[in-house]
């Protein structure tokens, strides 16, 4: 009786490739150790490619955030940075114009300040406050024109914008949101190791809204 023939040995199929989109462009895969066992090594390899990265980078080290408290009359600044959970004042101030000058030359000041301290201290972002300005039209044009000329002051630059409800920077510098202005000095000068208590609240206000964001853990961050 003649011995039955020999099975041809199985053949591994190998994987499409083209069947997994991430393959296309590897830029933007991360590699990850396999986990899986008894699978054929090109199909282990394939797997992880297909993982795509969270995120292409890791997150800063350090942030340097502007604040703005934006206002004609005037208008607050402060710069701060972040590193390792604490915070330090780089600059503050405050620009003020009359209610003589023409408007345009008045926005003109608090576009070439905010373009002047972006070359200086190349912030990563620009945090401005929203104003709460009540009923009164004339205050929150001025308000708005000022807030606009500081937004586009950064975009010049290319630096982004976060803006913030007054309510959220009193809750992330004092603990609530109901805070006065004394108690926003107060603990802004704490919390940035100050030898004195900024000189006006506009001042204050900038540097708190500069601490809120620089604060903030870098997802919520990143999607504000």
């Amino acid at each position: 009786m003649a011995a039955p023939a020999a099975s041809a040995p199985c053949a591994i199929q190998e994987p499409r490739r083209e069947r997994c989109p991430a393959l296309r462009d590897p830029a933007h895969l991360v590699p990850v150790q396999p986990t899986g066992f008894g699978l054929h090594p090109r199909i282990l390899s394939d797997r992880v490619l297909c993982r795509r990265a969270v995120r292409s980078a890791p997150y800063p080290a350090h942030v340097k955030v502007l604040g703005i408290d934006p206002g004609t009359a005037a208008c607050g600044y402060g710069m701060v940075l972040e590193s390792g959970g604490r915070v330090r004042a780089l600059a503050s101030g405050c620009w003020t114009t009359g209610p003589r000058e023409r408007p345009e030359l008045r926005l003109r000041v608090i576009f070439e300040g905010i373009q002047e301290l972006i070359a200086v201290h190349a912030p990563d972002a620009v945090a401005l406050e929203e104003s709460y300005v009540g009923a009164d039209a004339r205050i929150a044009l001025s308000v708005g024109q000022a807030r606009g000329a500081a937004m586009v002051a950064a975009a010049t630059a290319g630096v982004e914008c976060t803006e913030y409800a007054p309510t959220r920077v009193k809750q992330s510098v004092c603990g609530h949101g109901h805070a006065d202005k004394g108690q926003v000095q107060r603990m802004v000068k704490m919390l940035l190791s100050l030898e004195a208590i900024p000189p006006t609240s506009h001042e204050a206000d900038a540097l708190a809204v500069a601490i809120c964001h620089a604060l903030m853990p870098p997802l919520a961050r990143m999607a504000s």
